[in-house]
């Protein structure tokens, strides 16, 4: 019997090749789609789960309530580690101090300190860390143990990065490292590289006395009032004990350790379960972190990928099953059961949908290599697992079941004597409703993603070319070090920077206008002791940075060249929030930072500039000349002969910073790189609404080919009749047209809603106008008149003799 349905279900298959070639054509994107969507999904929530206190550890985090605003920090300050291990005796507490950047020496041991000392710079991974964090964390060793942190001047790094400094890892045990030319450091310890899916991708972890020891080189900071993002703790308590129940004793540590004024800070238990997707608190020691709005996002796309793929199928069996009608009669008529041929259906449908996922894998195995494009996953994740396989299996049942019960049931419902008469037509068979139903939802879901894809394309662009307030375009950045020797170095290299006949203009800051800085302090203002009630962020730029960065006074001017700070010059959005209107007003007037003795004058203040990425409004800053504080070199450029001008400069670099390593990078390209995640979310919506009209038109030509065939006798009296060629192009298309508009009033609402709520993400954003709406439901139309037309083109032209005596 079996047999038997398999050998019906393949003659089928073949006798109708080119629904049957719609149908594998529409299963095979969709359940591909799905299948790279679930890859990207599992992945992201895989996040740390290996670790096997998974459940039982909280990273404290900090909270700080102001008059206007509540803040988010992921670090805590540094007093408050020592106060935690007496207050929670319970529970094993760890500390680490990232430090971005920073630069390992590797020295040559015929001519240490010389060129030939092997330099690398790290931007992310290298760290000061305590040994109790392999208490919490699990991490295999290959040499050394943890224990060799509590000394100083110990370094313990990972495998690749051993193999990368050393040439084989086995060799590196012993061995010295020199870290930003302050730290000589003894290999003593070399772990496991971290999983692709570990929030912890260290790469070379320093003593965590080392921090104090050169405190003043990595901003040390032992005041209760001093947080810094760079700081971080975790805790690892007993079994069972609940979030409710850290939760009150953290609010008692806060009231305990905590001076309440203006603003209160809380320190709060962030489950380790959450580190990966809390967006309030960001992820620095990570290269990246992923919202569960995102990821909820994604999966509603592969349901409504696979679900238009599964309508295709409902549609074209249920039109097809009329030419079934025969064979079905003499079924019944020779003892067929209904369940039999439910069963055949079915059976049919299995085999259609086992070719399609064998299909979707090969389409999904080339597609694997573009993934890293739209997500952040690594090449060397896997397509065939155990996970991906299951997964496969699941979505095929679910496929069968529903793009194979509807039709079945059709089919099995058939009357044999109308069947064998052939009386059977696909208005007889009913469910014309549920078709149009199923058009309308097709075109909603390709509708919907067409108005995401146009909303996001359109905010992105407006990211892209916003006015930030300065000049980003041919601004060369060059990452330094604040050491002595460097910091000795600055006015002569300026010089020799400035005497390049394509070098603009030359600045030493600690960052640029717009960084990821966020760099804070409370101040006093106007020789008020009274807290203004907000905090004000900080920049640091020699007396040339204005004109660097093309910054716009709206009221006085720079301050005057100084090492240290002596005046200040403020931006609009600090004045402000004084209650200053006349940015003229502020000229003259006094701040003062972190409770320090020295009031600065304010002598300029600067039109706002975007200080972070426009998912952040502008932030109240000051700006102040600090020379030990210049960690970068920024130099406007000529655009002319940019390569050229380039090499000149890294050249002049490493002539006279012999003992750094070169890391220039172009401001704007840095920029751009705060929207990564909305870009590859930008793309997302292309691919997926170009994955969605392409279905939608696959299913609607299907149905119109059927049509065409259904109606040729009554085309061919029409043509006959005086029929001209538009009125029965007209014939064919107008349903659909009505169908399409339908599914617009239906995605509009929705559309508007998704992408309102995902603008939210952006202090600075685009308005969805009306155009935007209109462009989709004109694409749509166009799409579906397109795919429609072309088949009811050919069927108007058909001879009409030839049509009437085939008939």
């Amino acid at each position: 019997m079996i047999k038997n349905y398999i050998k019906i279900a393949w003659r089928n298959i073949i006798r109708h090749k080119a629904y049957s070639s719609i149908n594998i054509a529409g299963l095979t994107v969709g359940i591909a789609a799905c299948l790279l969507i679930f890859v990207i999904i599992k992945f992201e929530l895989s996040f740390d789960t290996f670790q096997p206190n998974y459940k039982n550890v909280y990273h404290i985090v900090t909270q700080e309530k102001h008059e206007a605003e509540v803040t988010y920090n992921p670090g805590i300050t540094v007093p408050a580690t020592a106060a935690l291990r007496l207050d929670f005796p319970q529970a094993k507490v760890a500390a680490l101090n990232s430090s971005y950047g920073s630069q390992l020496t590797v020295p040559d041991g015929n001519n240490a300190g010389g060129t030939s000392d092997k330099k690398f710079t790290e931007n992310l991974g290298v760290l000061f860390i305590e040994p109790q964090f392999f208490d919490i964390f699990s991490s295999k060793w290959l040499a050394g143990s943890a224990s060799v942190l509590a000394q100083p001047d110990m370094v313990v790094i990972d495998q690749s990065t051993a193999t990368k400094y050393f040439g084989d890892w086995k060799n590196a045990m012993g061995k010295i490292l020199k870290m930003d030319n302050v730290m000589t450091l003894k290999v003593a310890g070399i772990i496991e590289d971290a999983p692709a899916n570990s929030d912890f991708p260290f790469k070379v972890m320093v003593s965590f006395v080392n921090w104090k020891q050169h405190g003043k080189d990595y901003n040390y900071n032992d005041q209760w009032g001093s947080t810094g993002s760079n700081h971080q703790v975790f805790m690892l308590f007993p079994k069972n004990t609940t979030q409710a129940n850290i939760d009150g004793q953290l609010e008692a540590f806060s009231r305990k350790h905590f001076k309440k004024g203006i603003s209160e800070t809380h320190l709060l238990a962030q489950p380790f379960a959450d580190l990966h997707f809390d967006t309030r608190f960001g992820n620095p020691l990570a290269d990246h972190s992923t919202s569960k709005a995102t990821l909820r996002t994604l999966s509603f796309i592969a349901l409504l990928i696979i679900f238009m793929a599964s309508i295709n199928f409902i549609n074209l069996s249920t039109a097809q099953s009329v030419g079934r009608s025969k064979e079905v009669g003499i079924r019944k008529v020779l003892g067929s059961t209904r369940k039999q041929l439910i069963l055949q259906v079915i059976g049919e449908t299995t085999l259609v949908v086992f070719f399609s996922v064998l299909l979707a894998l090969i389409v999904a195995k080339f597609a694997m290599p573009q993934l890293k494009n739209i997500a952040n996953v690594p090449d060397s994740i896997g397509l065939f697992t155990t996970g991906n396989m299951l997964f496969l299996v699941v979505v095929m049942i679910v496929v069968i079941l529903l793009s194979g019960i509807y039709p079945s049931l059709v089919v099995s419902g058939f009357k044999p004597v109308l069947a064998l008469k052939n009386k059977i037509t696909a208005a007889s068979i009913g469910g014309i409703p549920l078709r149009r139903a199923l058009v309308v939802g097709q075109f909603a879901i390709s509708q919907l993603l067409m108005i995401g894809t146009i909303v996001a394309v359109k905010q992105m662009n407006f990211v892209n070319e916003a006015d930030l307030g300065f000049n980003k375009n041919a601004v060369l950045v060059i990452p330094g070090y604040t050491d002595s020797i460097s910091i000795a170095k600055i006015t002569s290299f300026k010089q020799q920077l400035l005497a390049n006949s394509n070098v603009k203009e030359v600045s030493f800051a600690s960052d640029p206008p717009s960084s990821e800085n966020n760099w804070a302090t409370n101040f006093l203002f106007d020789n008020s002791t009274k807290d203004p009630g907000f905090n004000t962020f900080l920049k640091f730029g020699d007396a040339d940075y204005f004109k660097t960065f093309g910054l716009r006074f709206v009221a006085g001017q720079g301050y005057d060249v100084s090492d240290t700070a002596k005046q200040v010059v403020v931006n609009e959005t600090f004045i402000h929030k004084l209650g200053i209107q006349n940015a003229q007003a502020a000229i003259g007037k006094k701040v003062n930072l972190g409770g320090g003795k020295r009031w600065l004058p304010i002598v300029g203040v600067v039109q706002d500039f975007k200080t972070n990425s426009l998912r952040e409004t502008v932030k109240p800053i000051i700006i102040s000349p600090s020379k030990k504080l210049s960690g970068i070199v920024a130099i406007k450029i000529e655009t002319r002969s940019l390569s050229q001008t380039v090499s000149q400069l890294q050249k002049m670099w490493e002539q006279t910073y012999p003992e750094y390593a070169y890391n220039g990078y172009f401001l704007d390209d840095n920029i751009a790189k705060f929207y990564q995640t909305e870009n590859q979310m930008a793309l997302v919506y292309k691919i997926f609404a170009g994955t969605a009209i392409f279905i939608s038109c696959l299913g609607l030509y299907g149905l119109v080919s059927f049509m065409a065939v259904q109606r040729t006798k009554e085309v061919g009296v029409r043509k006959v009749l005086g029929a001209s060629v538009s009125s029965i192009v007209f014939l064919f298309s107008k349903e659909f047209m009505v169908l399409v508009a339908i599914s617009f009033v239906i995605a509009m609402p929705a559309a508007w809603y998704i992408m309102t709520g995902w603008l939210q993400n952006f202090a600075y954003r685009i308005s969805i106008s009306a155009w935007i709406f209109l462009l989709a439901i004109a694409t749509s139309l166009f799409i579906a008149w397109v795919t429609v037309g072309y088949k009811a083109v050919r069927a108007a032209l058909a001879n009409p003799v030839k049509s009437l005596r085939s008939e």
